[in-house]
């Protein structure tokens, strides 16, 4: 009587074969791998690669963390251009792993596929190996096994019947042999190697291996992970620290080392990331991963999540921070490096590369994974120093103006504070009174509640507020450093549905970003509506007496006013100060909280572009990042 199989025998190919079917360049099913080899008593591992590569192969993994690729050349090209198929030595790839790992415990490796004189990969989208933290690797295979095609006849056909073959030969030899191959294959090779298919001998060619280092910048064209995710796989097996969820934890870690690069580039910037903002951006990104039918997010929904969420500056840091691989540097004498410094360097591309000695080459990877889909996102990198000194000799002092998006931006704003400001007139005037016939403007809880004990009812009585908001002051800075807010000016309205604006600023002749476009940063502002043509604060004799920055904008404010209350948005309550300037002239102020708007909303606003030229006009938004 036969017995029943088990669930585990579910990847068993023969009497002493098993088989880990994998995603080429993932790294949970790297560590999948190396756990499976560790857990069994494997005195042998198959390899899905040919015995050309081996020595070259095992001895560039030596050489980990250092990333390299073996390439061999194509010896059968119908066409003019060099092409070449490579192995990337990456620690999250499933077959490095299990080389790496059979190395360590003395397990004999053995490289089955057939030799090929120019290699045609296959690709398919496959479930988000995330899966594995709840799912077997029997059971992924199961669940993905009725949608794996048979292989196309032609090369990938001879080398499952190869592959079959060669493990029937090492089945004579060894007791217990894992076989690491892709999710693509696995079912034809067991089905080949059960029925027993004659595998026809390849036609010898000639054909060069070379072992080549590549270039840190394009790494992210040569790992399954991201360079920065990839690093810290490597660091956990260095340091024996826990690996087995990096494929979240890792991207969190990258994330908050994204806001650490941008707090020391742009400090102001990366106030804006707060732990709320990071909250937001977790859940967006997870929501896009969701849309996109992902358990993982996919460096593309990194880097617009946080654009959406936090503007150019941190998607380009998160961009950034996920290309870095940690060991790209070398430490110390003969310390770690990700290019070996005796191995040419190439630079990966997309499905290309710059070769020594070759030129531009078509690269095809021998351990084919997810399929790839590019797509563009357009980020503004901050210009390099060589332009940014062109425009500059390039500006006229004597033509400058605004741009229209940002003055519809902050008008708007104004026109929301002056609603406030005046709202709050109203509720100045506000009286209180015994319920007789009508409930007025409400219940008035607090008067009623005061007066319980004689059963009156009292309501709310909020007449029509007298006079309006004509100025309207923000000061962002206090107290104001004459130092850093060095460029003042007054200007005029372009058309009526604008304010006559007076401020004081940073310097904007520092912070160049396009031809003809700089940008600066408010310290305070003024804003006079409906506009009219006021002398230039700042050379104006009448406010000489003025000591300060804030001071001066006040006065003006309570000068030019022609209502008698002004409404002040700071970040503190009215100084005495202010109060008895305002007295001075006559004036009341309204004071509204900074922070009673949000810190985001206001530090958009803050910052300004300064255009030389209506003609700016035209190109502006090609340079101006809207965040």
């Amino acid at each position: 009587m036969s017995q029943r199989p088990a669930a585990d025998d579910f990847l068993t190919i023969g009497p002493r074969i098993r088989v880990m079917p994998i995603i080429h360049g993932s790294g949970d099913f790297a560590v999948r791998v190396r756990e499976e080899l560790l857990s069994r008593p494997y005195d042998c591992v198959a390899i899905p690669l040919p015995p050309s590569f081996q020595d070259d192969v095992e001895e560039a993994i030596e050489r980990l963390p250092a990333i390299s690729i073996v390439a061999q050349l194509d010896a059968d090209r119908d066409d003019a251009e060099t092409g070449f198929s490579f192995v990337p030595i990456d620690p999250c790839q499933g077959v490095i792993a299990a080389l790496r790992t059979a190395r360590g415990e003395r397990i004999a490796r053995a490289f089955i596929d057939m030799e090929t004189p120019r290699f045609e990969a296959h690709h398919a989208v496959f479930p988000d190996p995330y899966a594995l933290k709840r799912v077997s690797p029997a059971g992924f295979a199961a669940a993905v096994l009725p949608t794996i095609p048979p292989p196309r006849p032609g090369q990938h056909a001879a080398r499952i019947a190869w592959m079959a073959a060669r493990l029937r030969e090492l089945e004579a030899r060894h007791r217990a042999i894992l076989l690491v191959c892709s999710l693509l294959d696995w079912p034809w090779i067991r089905d080949a190697y059960r029925r027993r298919r004659d595998a026809a001998e390849p036609d010898p060619f000639l054909a060069p291996i070379q072992t080549f280092g590549v270039d840190p910048a394009t790494l992210i064209f040569a790992l399954g992970e991201l360079p920065f995710v990839t690093g810290l796989y490597e660091r956990g097996r260095r340091e024996l620290e826990p690996d087995d969820n990096l494929s979240v934890d890792g991207v969190k870690e990258m994330v908050l080392q994204a806001r650490d690069r941008l707090k020391a580039k742009l400090p102001k910037v990366a106030q804006r990331v707060t732990p709320q903002l990071l909250g937001i951006y977790f859940r967006y990104v997870r929501n896009l991963s969701l849309i996109e039918r992902r358990l993982t997010p996919d460096l593309y929904t990194l880097v617009v999540a946080a654009q959406q969420t936090a503007g150019d500056d941190f998607a380009l840091a998160v961009a950034e921070t996920a290309r870095e691989y940690p060991y790209a540097e070398i430490v110390g004498d003969g310390g770690p490096s990700a290019v070996p410094s005796d191995l040419p360097v190439l630079r990966m591309g997309i499905d290309r590369a710059d070769v020594p000695a070759w030129g531009m080459a078509r690269m095809v990877s021998r351990l084919p994974g997810q399929a790839l889909s590019w797509r563009s996102c357009e980020l503004r990198p901050k210009p390099p120093e060589r332009d940014r000194k062109l425009w500059k000799q390039r500006w006229d002092p004597y033509g400058m103006c605004s741009w229209p998006p940002e003055d519809d931006r902050i008008e708007s704003f104004h026109r929301h504070v002056r609603d406030q400001a005046k709202a709050i007139l109203g509720a100045d005037l506000a009286r209180s009174e015994k319920f007789t016939t009508s409930v007025m403007d409400g219940i008035d809880i607090r008067e009623t509640l005061r007066n319980w004990h004689t059963g009156d009812l009292y309501v709310k009585i909020i007449p029509p507020s007298r006079g309006t908001i004509e100025v309207v002051v923000f000061l962002f800075d206090l107290p104001a450093d004459p130092r850093v807010y060095t460029s003042r000016a007054t200007w005029f309205a372009e058309h009526q549905e604008e304010s006559t604006l007076a401020f004081y600023a940073t310097d904007h002749m520092k912070n160049l970003v396009g031809p003809g476009i700089a940008q600066a940063e408010y310290g305070g502002a003024l804003f006079l509506f409906p506009p009219r043509t006021i002398p230039d604060i700042w050379t104006d004799p009448r406010l000489d007496f003025a000591d300060t920055l804030e001071e001066r904008l006040l006065a003006a404010a309570f000068l030019h006013s022609r209502e008698r209350h002004v409404a002040v948005v700071a970040p503190r309550p009215p100084l005495a100060s202010w109060r008895r300037l305002a007295r001075r002239f006559g004036r009341k102020i309204v004071p509204l909280p900074l922070h009673r708007f949000g810190g985001q909303l206001i530090e958009r606003l803050r910052r300004f572009h300064v255009l030389n030229g209506k003609v700016v006009r035209t190109y502006a938004a090609d340079f101006i990042r809207d965040s």
